[in-house]
């Protein structure tokens, strides 16, 4: 008992999901028919290659190939006999036929050996209504290729046969089966027009149409622009609109949305290639641009990536349906779709074309709904919508009502119905175009019935009047352009919430747009054509510019003083003592390195563009000559401390002298060289305004604008060689006045007593400089960190300059009072002068100056002494007395005798001025013990 329990638990039971697959009861597998499969409800296809055996009451389902029924059991059950249902039915998969045959205008089709549809060996016989005969085979066979035996026949009315009119036939070519069987509604239209022209006498009066036709299995009408080719096709005309009749509509809306560019992207097929040659060359007369033009042969991956990376926001597609499935199914992926995107596409596909299942794509219905959205669509309109009577004395309407009457079943389902109107008008215009022949030929002693094709007069004549044809149709105002084209209204429709609504109509023949004000855009409103960029200049911070200002101004002022204070004192001999004039020019320098700070800093936000030149010259001038001067003069300074007090022939360097005119001559040959190279730089290669652009930056509010960040400049064509000759000249300099500094620091001179301040003032100017130039290079594009750098070091480096150089000089005369004169100082304060050292180290030179000639004079005086000392000793020796006693007496008399030998008496060391000059204690003597002080001094 627990055995069988367990027996019922685990075998499942039938329709359940879970199947008994390795049971060797039920119903054995059986194979599929020819063409067609199995539908097994519950199995995987690895189970279905694997199950033997299917449970009993399991059912299996027979599906055939597209254009393919199955003919027999559609579906057989497994039973408990384990056999299948009806196995004495064979169930087939065989082609169908069209079913266009199985109806007959004016007649009966009666099908025989058929289901439910016409299959392999299903044949029609064919039956005409009372009045009417039988034009064509009676009986039509299915073959197993899907295609009847013979052309569906018609029935035609036997008055027209006997009516004495001259009958003129008609050929036409119809696809009654095929891939698209317009022909099972234009046929019938255009019997229709027949019967109502045939019905008219003042239209053909001696004439009759007759009709003669075919099944073309193709296409009943092209609307390729090739075709539009008056040279390959010289007498076409056509009853559908050629293609290009879109390009007008397109065009018309690309200015009413006010898009200038598009962008295109099309199946690799004549007919869209022709159409978008013609939509290039009505762009271009409209002044719009198609920016990108791109195409594909059966996958449109890589074209709709390209359309993306290239910012396409208005695109054109031109493709079949099965394309369009493809291509949207790419949109979807590559999000081109939305409030950003529009597309425009043709209008002749199906109302659910997005909605169809494709295998070729991989995009849910769902998806396909969310990519489409919003796109446009322009379409020939084949029904005048306007409710006007027609040339045949109907509207519209009444024609639809009347051809639905006829067709005796469902529009949706007949082949042609949109292009039926067209049709009917196409007899129209024949026949209208015939008759205004007719009249003219008769002129001529010409008629009708005298046409062939070798005849040029009368197919001239038929020409000329199908080209003026104009007349009021059901399909609208017929006319034909100049290729021969027929015009027709455009209708206008946008996909809003899966649904096609109609947003307005276009006529081509009279430039009139009807608009209804009903388009609707996810984005509240038309998408630009194209990111727009709106360009934004970088502006210097105004903070930052009037921080800077107020300390540029300052130190202008700061400047000024030390000017006015230099000037002012220059009679001081301190003052004198450090070159005056090379500090005025100092300060003069700093104040124009300052006042480049306010040129700096000016930039489009004060200024236009046409002013901005001439601040770049500002710039350069006032800094080039500001660094020459200030810089210059002392580099001066310390280029003659160096050359002075460095050498190693001490007497040589006392003697040089220091002479003004040399320092001035120096300085203005710097700034001579800045002043020609300033002016060649201006003339040879002017600085202009140049714009650096930045990144786009896609901003947070607007995602259908980009802003395009631009920044002044100054610049010129050769501008790296000329910074590169300008900064190596400089920059030399600054490595030279450092070495100077260094090599004179413990350099002490009376001539240029504030040297010291101004190796130090040139250290920091240096290394500002030195760091400055590059790092405002690399920072050339932040406009607020390279003015910041640039400026604040030239305020700082004008700041420390004028501060070493001005303020100790200030501070020494008003805490000393040295602003007096000489003379008034000494009457004041007797030992003022002697406590000044600097005084002291200038009386010493002055009076060793003075020495020195002294001794200049006495040594050439001793020198002429010994001369004729000489000169006497020979003269002596000639006479050379014989007394010893009286040689010794003159010897004592006239020498003395010491280690070295005989020394002139006129040598002798008890004389004062002698004494002082070669006793070793001479500087212990006072001034009254010597011949005067300065001999004292000289040792000092």
């Amino acid at each position: 008992m627990l055995l069988l329990l367990l027996s019922v638990v685990l075998i499942p039971a039938p329709g359940s999901g879970a199947l008994g697959l390795n049971s060797t009861t039920g119903c054995e597998i059986i194979h599929p028919p020819r063409d067609g499969g199995i539908r097994y409800r519950g199995l995987t296809p690895d189970q279905v290659q694997t199950v033997h055996f299917l449970p009993f009451d399991y059912e299996i389902e027979y599906v055939c190939r597209p254009d393919r029924e199955i003919v027999g059991p559609k579906v057989r059950k497994c039973l408990p006999n384990g056999t299948w249902t009806e196995m004495g039915h064979a169930s087939r998969c065989l082609r169908t036929c069209p079913k266009i045959h199985l109806s007959l205008e004016n007649g009966q089709a009666v099908p025989r050996g058929m289901e439910r549809v016409p299959v392999e060996g299903t044949w029609v016989e064919y039956h005409c209504n009372p009045g009417f005969r039988l034009v064509g085979s009676a009986r039509s066979n299915c073959t197993k290729v899907g295609r009847w035996s013979f052309p569906k026949p018609i029935c035609e009315l036997r008055r027209l046969i006997s009516t004495g009119r001259r009958a003129v036939h008609i050929g036409a070519l119809f696809p009654m089966s095929g891939g698209w069987p317009g022909g099972q509604a234009c046929l019938p239209a255009v019997r229709m027009a027949l019967e109502d022209v045939n019905r008219r006498r003042d239209i053909l009066p001696d004439h009759e149409l007759r009709l003669i036709h075919h099944d073309s299995k193709l296409s009943y009408g092209s609307s390729s622009p090739a075709l539009s080719n008056r040279q390959r096709f010289p007498t076409f005309f056509r009853t559908h609109p050629s293609a290009t009749l879109h390009n007008p509509t397109r065009v018309q809306l690309f200015k009413k949305w006010g898009w200038t560019k598009i962008a295109t992207i099309q199946q690799t097929t004549e007919v869209f290639t022709s159409t978008l040659d013609d939509l290039d060359q009505r762009v271009k007369e409209a002044g719009i641009e198609i920016t990108f033009r791109q195409s594909f042969f059966s996958d449109p991956s890589a074209p709709v990536r390209s359309l993306k990376r290239q910012d396409a926001r208005i695109i054109v597609g031109l493709f079949y349906e099965t394309e369009a499935r493809k291509v949207f199914c790419e949109v979807y992926k590559e999000k081109l779709y939305g409030k950003r995107y529009v597309w425009f596409l043709i209008g002749w596909y199906a109302d659910n074309w997005f909605r169809i299942k494709d295998p070729a794509i991989n995009c849910t219905e769902a998806e396909m709904a969310e990519a489409v959205e919003g796109h446009v669509t322009t379409e020939i309109v084949m029904l005048n919508p306007e409710n006007t009577r027609s040339i045949s004395n109907m509207t519209s309407q009444e024609f639809i009502e009347k051809l639905q009457k006829r067709l005796g079943k469902n529009p949706e389902e007949t082949g042609g119905f949109q292009e039926a109107p067209l049709a009917y008008d196409a007899i129209w215009a024949l026949a209208l175009a015939l008759n205004k022949t007719s009249a003219e030929l008769v002129k001529k002693g010409l008629r009708l019935e005298d046409f062939n094709y070798n005849n040029k007069n009368i197919t001239d004549e038929i020409y000329r009047a199908l080209n003026s044809s104009a007349f009021e149709g059901v399909s609208g105002h017929v006319v034909f352009d100049a290729s021969g084209s027929r015009m027709a209204w455009t209708l206008i429709e946008q996909l809003q919430g899966g649904v096609y609504k109609k947003i307005g109509y276009y006529d081509s023949t009279k430039d009139n747009l009807s608009w209804y004000n009903n388009d609707k855009w996810i984005g509240d409103a038309p998408p630009a054509d194209y990111t727009k960029v709106i360009t934004t200049f970088r502006f210097l911070s105004q903070k930052l510019f009037i921080s800077v200002s107020v300390l540029a101004s300052l130190g202008i002022l700061l400047a000024i003083v030390c000017l006015a204070f230099n000037i002012y004192n220059g009679h001081v001999r301190y003052i004198q003592n450090s070159q005056p004039y090379l500090n005025n020019m100092t300060a003069v320098g700093c104040t124009l390195a300052l006042a480049a700070v306010f040129p700096l800093g000016l930039d489009g936000y004060h200024i236009g563009s046409g002013l901005f030149p001439f601040v770049c010259q500002a710039r350069l001038w006032l800094l080039g000559l500001g660094f020459s001067l200030a810089y210059g003069s002392m580099f001066t300074k310390i280029w003659w401390v160096h050359t002075v007090f460095t050498k190693k022939e001490e007497k040589k360097e006392r003697r040089k002298t220091l002479e003004p005119w040399k320092l001035y001559a120096t300085v203005g040959l710097l700034v001579g060289l800045d002043v020609v190279m300033l002016a060649v730089w201006q003339i040879v290669d002017p600085l202009h305004r140049t714009i650096e652009e930045f990144t786009k930056e896609e901003p947070k509010t607007d995602i259908d604008v980009s802003i395009l960040p631009q920044l002044e400049h100054c610049s010129s064509t050769k501008m790296n060689t000329w910074l590169g000759i300008f900064y190596g000249f400089k920059g030399l300099l600054l490595l030279l006045g450092i070495f100077l500094a260094y090599e004179t620091k413990s350099v002490s001179t009376e001539k240029i007593n504030d040297h010291r301040a101004v190796g130090m003032a040139i250290y920091n100017v240096a290394v500002l400089c030195l760091i400055t130039a590059p790092v405002t290079m690399i920072l050339n594009s932040q406009q607020d960190a390279a003015f910041a750098f640039a400026s604040l070091a030239v305020v700082f480096s004008s700041y420390i300059t004028l501060v070493v150089l001005f303020v100790p000089k200030m501070r020494r005369l008003i805490t000393r009072g040295e602003w007096q004169s000489e003379q008034q100082d000494t009457m004041k304060t007797g030992s003022s002068t002697n406590n000044n050292e600097e005084e002291k180290s200038r009386l010493l030179e002055k009076e060793n100056r003075e020495l020195e000639k002294i001794i200049a004079e006495k040594e050439e005086r001793v020198s002429e002494l010994r001369q004729q000392l000489q000169d006497r000793q020979q003269l002596r020796s000639r006479r050379r007395p014989s007394n010893p006693s009286s040689r010794d007496g003159c010897a004592a008399d006239n020498h003395f005798t010491n280690a070295a030998g005989p020394v002139p008496t006129l040598y002798q060391p008890s004389l004062p001025l002698v004494r002082c000059l070669v006793s070793e204690q001479a500087d212990k003597l006072g001034r009254s013990n010597c011949d005067g002080s300065r001999v004292h001094l000289l040792y000092k």
